[in-house]
């Protein structure tokens, strides 16, 4: 199947950023009263955005969700980026099968803030292969799991969101995308994953990036 335009998400998919961002989230966490394991906060968390989820912060730590606390988290945040984000490996080979399955029409759609995400593309060497073509799930109405994001991208392209391609690892990464009208992938390194990424809506799974790209390489 040809695609005329390929969106990828970033945390998860392109860099190994989600026990980095979740470790700090617990920890702050912790330290305001609610404790959980790495584990419990990367379930509860991954895919959705802090502010999200303040009422059961609120709920659990008895106290309000301040903006003074907001950027305690961001600053520990990209501390850890910085000092430990990793590429998803074969995540550079993908990219550029993207590039060369679309003719560059490709690009980035986040549920994070666009500093991070682009801090994070950055630093693995990604930014350049998608400058210009990066969209936040905080500049839009809404984040995901709605499709806001993905449709933005898409009209940016100017390409209907049936002739996408999105690369998800999540379950609201994957309803966002379907609920834009794209085909749907799953990046999967966890087979115990596939099942509820499937039920959501992925079209395909694939294990590793490196596969991803072959695939896109004979589609």
């Amino acid at each position: 199947m040809k695609f005329k335009a390929i969106l990828f998400d970033c945390d998860g998919v392109l860099v190994d950023s989600e026990a980095i961002t979740c470790g700090a989230l617990r920890d702050l966490l912790e330290e305001s009263g609610w404790s959980m394991t790495l584990a419990e906060c990367m379930d509860r968390f991954i895919g959705k955005t802090v502010r999200e989820e303040r009422a059961a912060i609120e709920a659990h730590t008895g106290k309000p969700l301040t903006e003074a606390w907001m950027q305690t988290f961001y600053e520990r945040r990209n501390q850890g980026l910085r000092e430990r984000l990793q590429i998803i490996p074969g995540a550079a080979l993908a990219v550029q099968a993207a590039l060369a399955h679309t003719g560059g029409q490709i690009a980035c759609a986040s549920g994070a803030d666009r500093f991070k995400v682009e801090m994070m593309l950055r630093q693995v060497g990604l930014l350049d292969a998608f400058a210009g073509r990066i969209f936040s799930g905080h500049e839009m109405p809404r984040s995901k799991p709605a499709p806001d994001v993905y449709l933005a991208a898409a009209a940016h392209l100017q390409v209907p969101g049936s002739d996408c391609l999105v690369i998800e690892d999540t379950t609201v990464g994957v309803t966002a995308g379907v609920a834009a009208g794209a085909t749907v992938w799953g990046y999967c390194p966890d087979p115990a994953a596939g099942a509820a990424l499937l039920q959501a809506g992925a079209q395909r799974l694939f294990p590793t990036m490196t596969e991803l790209a072959g695939l896109l390489g004979t589609s």
